[in-house]
């Protein structure tokens, strides 16, 4: 596949992404090609005029966002610490989006300790190997936990073998990062952000960094690019994003600059309310958990709702193309401001 850089293309594509992934540690695709450190490349654009794409931009909404990372990492905690690594399969299945950090070092760095814990950082889940190792697991990463015995998934990018047959996969749905490094080697400066920020349930997220968040940005970008791209609220992505604006009342189309006093506390609470919910739920009813379950958060503005009518007004929730993504959002209760 031809790499070549575009200038203008969707800022929140999966092209974008790229951009994200490849902004730190020289990583390695599939196809043993080495992006060298803080290059940053988009995939041309024939990609999309692909046959088939249809089908794969279908599977790009299973992806690590907040909730996600959340739920996983809480799951992993209770149910593999203490786990002993005896045997990695990395790329078994060739992707070329799938994106790793010296592959070949991976069983080294690996094999023969145990799971430690896991946290979820932003929209990274991080599980912690050893004394010094990290595993991170980025956007289109699908982890799965499999008992002694279970049948394993026909294709993954990663494997895990536990001294006790359980298993655990990570395959990659579009695209997607499974770095494994050393804690002192990391600098993907999007994981560094990541760690940085504080998290939108913490009480550092106060009304005043709030508003601070606001300020800094240009008044003309709208509502889904100030909240969705650019790590302003690391794990915020466009999946949490619908219910998100649908709770505070705001479509994602409207500017920055069109909020009112009313649009600015209603988003800040949502934020935190939307995501608060989705955590203590397992995670939203379009993404599965470390056991390929269904998160127990019922999703409002989503595929699964799009074309029903709006609970509060009747109005039909439509979908809309915006931004390289969709966006789903109730007219009657959303109207764009201007």
């Amino acid at each position: 596949m031809c790499l070549q850089l575009l200038a203008n293309f969707y800022t929140f594509s999966p092209y974008f992404w790229l951009k994200q992934v490849l902004s730190g540690s020289n990583v390695t695709t599939n196809s043993s090609k080495t992006v060298k450190k803080d290059h940053i490349f988009y995939i041309e654009i024939r990609l999309a005029k692909r046959p088939g794409v249809k089908k794969q931009e279908e599977g790009m909404k299973k992806v690590l966002e907040f909730p996600e990372a959340q739920v996983l990492s809480r799951q992993i905690r209770e149910c593999l610490s203490g786990k002993e690594i005896k045997g990695v399969i990395v790329g078994q299945s060739p992707h070329k989006f799938a994106f790793f950090t010296e592959p070949e070092n991976y069983p080294f760095l690996l094999e023969g300790k145990k799971i430690k814990t896991a946290e979820g950082s932003g929209g990274f889940l991080q599980i912690s190997v050893g004394d010094d190792v990290s595993l991170l697991i980025g956007d289109g990463g699908r982890v799965r936990f499999h008992q002694p015995g279970e049948k394993l998934p026909p294709k993954h990018q990663l494997l895990l073998k536990f001294n006790d047959g359980s298993a655990l996969t990570v395959s990659i749905q579009m695209y997607g990062m499974i770095f494994c490094q050393k804690d002192e080697d990391i600098d993907n400066r999007y994981v560094l952000i990541s760690r940085e920020k504080p998290s939108p349930l913490s009480e550092k997220f106060n009304h005043e960094y709030w508003e601070k968040l606001i300020g800094e940005n240009k008044p003309t970008l709208s509502t889904k690019a100030f909240l969705a791209t650019e790590q302003r609220i690391p794990g915020l992505g466009n999946g949490v994003l619908q219910d998100i604006l649908y709770r505070a009342r705001v479509h994602p189309k409207t500017r920055v600059g069109c909020f009112s006093p009313g649009d600015r506390e209603n988003l800040f609470q949502s934020i935190r309310a939307t995501l608060e919910e989705m955590v203590e739920k397992g995670g939203r009813d379009t993404e599965v958990d470390l056991w390929g379950n269904y998160g127990g958060y019922k999703t409002l503005m989503s595929k699964n709702t799009v074309g029903l009518d709006c609970s509060e007004c009747s109005t039909i929730i439509e979908k809309q193309s915006y931004m390289g993504g969709s966006v789903y959002f109730c007219p009657g209760c959303q109207p764009v401001k201007k």
